[in-house]
């Protein structure tokens, strides 16, 4: 399985802080909110890793992570790899993953928003599956700033609603998704959305016609780094987190 990290956008929620960076750059305590993204997928065994991000930032990535010498294989033992591909416009998250056919090639994909921090791992889901696609929930207060899904008991999803006025339910739809190959050909003659993106949804929603999306809560905390508040408490949380650690 090929790891993806969509480390592009604009980020004008956190300006001025992103005026001069990238928001996949900011501090969360002690690392920038990339490297969590990348742990994550080094946890779940994923050893080749390709982030988009766009042209503006794309030298300060390289200057930072290089080809991935500081995350070390749980497979090899040796470094993992990382490559990139730059976003000349911002052109949505759908656009990200269209960007990635060539690197996918012939294998699946787990597709990581940059800057979402999954205290999870991910590693038995991606251990367990055998095509179609996986989602990762989230319950939360107030699903109406995301995609927001309908499921059935046995996990399968039935519907999934982009930032619904008014929601289904309170299942928000994470910045985590594992996709089969079909991808690859699904990603083909995407339509833009009304803002003028390629949307993740859209593509979700084929496998949702498929009846191939299955949805699966997280356990663990989640945080989407994408307001001032949200970057705070995923701060604090990983300093509390840390310091616990150090008592012990």
């Amino acid at each position: 399985m090929k790891g993806i990290i969509a480390a592009g956008g604009e980020g004008t929620r956190l300006a001025p802080l992103t005026t001069a960076t990238n928001k996949h750059l900011l501090s969360v305590y002690d690392k920038p909110v990339i490297y969590y993204g990348i742990h994550t997928l080094v946890e779940a065994g994923i050893d080749e890793i390709l982030i988009v991000t766009n042209p503006h930032h794309i030298n300060d990535y390289v200057k930072l992570l290089g080809s991935g010498k500081d995350f070390i294989s749980i497979n090899t033992g040796h470094q993992i790899q990382i490559v990139y591909a730059i976003q000349n416009e911002p052109l949505g998250i759908g656009h990200n993953l269209a960007m990635a056919r060539g690197f996918i090639g012939n294998d699946s994909c787990l597709f990581h928003l940059g800057d979402n921090i999954f205290m999870d791992n991910i590693k038995p889901y991606v251990d367990t599956f055998n095509g179609g696609a996986r989602v990762f929930l989230k319950e939360v207060q107030d699903p109406e700033r995301f995609g927001v899904a309908e499921i059935n008991e046995s996990g399968k999803i039935l519907s999934i609603e982009e930032k619904p006025k008014k929601p289904k339910t309170n299942y928000a739809v994470t910045g985590l998704y594992m996709y089969d190959n079909s991808v690859v050909q699904k990603t083909i003659g995407q339509h833009k959305s009304d803002r003028g993106e390629y949307e993740i949804t859209s593509i979700n929603n084929l496998y949702v016609k498929e009846g191939t999306l299955e949805g699966v809560f997280l356990e663990k905390e989640w945080f989407d780094t994408g307001t001032f508040d949200s970057l705070l408490d995923a701060s604090i949380f990983i300093r509390n987190l840390k310091n616990s650690k150090d008592k012990k």
